[in-house]
C-alpha cells in the first residue's frame, strides 16, 4: 500500500465491561469457547465441477480502505493503501492512530512477506486467506473435493478430512474457510457493499476492510515490492 493514504484518524481503545465479562465468561467455560464445528455442506451435489479460482482485477489499481480490528480486549482502527498489479503481486500498508504506528506486507504469489513488530502482522490474515480477500482461491493442492449447489449458490469441501471450504456465486469467490478437526479455526468473507472481513476463531480475532474507492493507475515502481 502506498503512504500516501489520504486520512488517517485513528483511535485505540479498550472494548466495554459487557466484552470483558464475555471475555471471561469464555475462559470459565474452557471447551465451550472453542472454534465452531463445521456443518454439513447443504444442496444437490455436482460431481467432477471444477473451481473457479478468482483473478485480481487486470493491470495496476490503488485500493483505499478503512480497517477495524477487535483483537481480544483490544481494539484499533484506521486506514490503508492496496497497491495491486495482476496477475499476483499485491502491496498492503496499513496506517495507525494518526501516523502513531502502521504495518506493511507484500504478497507475490506463493510469498507473503510481513516484517516488523508482531501487532504490525497481526493485521494481516495468511496467505491463503488473504489472496481469497481479494477475490483469490490460492491454497494448497488437497486430494479429494466435494461440490454441492444450494440456490445458486457453490460451495466445495477441500481435502479428506476437510481442509477448506470455498463458497462461489457464479466464478466470485465470496468465502473461504480453513477447517481442522472439523472445527472451523478461520474465514474471510467478500460482502456485497465494498467491505470485507476476516476471522480468526480461535484467537477472537476480526480485521474488517470497508474500501474506500478503487482506480486504475499507471504501473507501480518496483522498489515498492521490497520491504526490507
Amino acid at each position: 500500500m502506498s503512504s500516501t493514504a489520504s486520512s488517517r484518524e485513528t483511535a485505540l481503545f479498550v472494548l466495554p465491561f459487557a466484552s470483558r465479562v464475555a471475555l471471561l465468561a469464555c475462559l470459565v467455560a474452557g471447551a465451550g469457547c472453542a472454534p465452531p464445528r463445521v456443518a454439513p455442506l447443504q444442496g444437490a451435489p455436482v460431481p467432477n465441477r471444477q473451481l473457479p479460482t478468482g483473478t485480481l482485477p487486470s493491470g495496476t489499481r490503488k485500493v483505499v480502505f478503512k480497517w477495524d480490528l477487535r483483537d481480544g480486549e483490544m481494539s484499533a482502527r484506521g486506514d490503508g493503501v492496496a497497491r495491486i498489479a495482476s496477475p499476483d503481486s499485491v502491496r498492503l500498508d496499513f496506517f495507525l492512530g494518526g501516523g502513531f504506528g502502521g504495518g506493511a506486507a507484500v504478497l507475490i504469489g506463493d510469498s507473503l512477506q510481513v516484517p516488523g513488530p508482531a501487532a504490525a502482522r497481526r493485521l494481516v490474515p495468511p496467505r491463503a486467506l488473504l489472496w481469497a480477500a481479494l477475490g483469490r482461491l490460492d491454497i494448497p493442492p488437497e486430494a479429494d473435493t466435494v461440490v454441492r449447489v444450494d440456490a445458486g449458490v457453490i460451495r466445495a469441501d477441500i481435502g479428506a478430512p476437510v481442509r477448506w471450504r470455498a463458497t462461489f456465486r457464479g466464478d466470485t469467490l465470496t468465502r473461504l474457510e480453513r477447517v481442522d478437526g472439523g472445527r472451523l479455526q478461520e474465514w474471510v468473507e467478500r460482502a456485497t457493499d465494498q467491505s470485507v472481513q476476516y476471522r480468526n476463531e480461535s484467537d477472537r480475532r476480526t480485521l474488517l476492510l470497508v474500501i474506500q474507492r478503487s482506480d486504475a493507475v499507471p504501473p507501480f515502481d518496483p522498489a515498492i515490492w521490497r520491504l526490507y
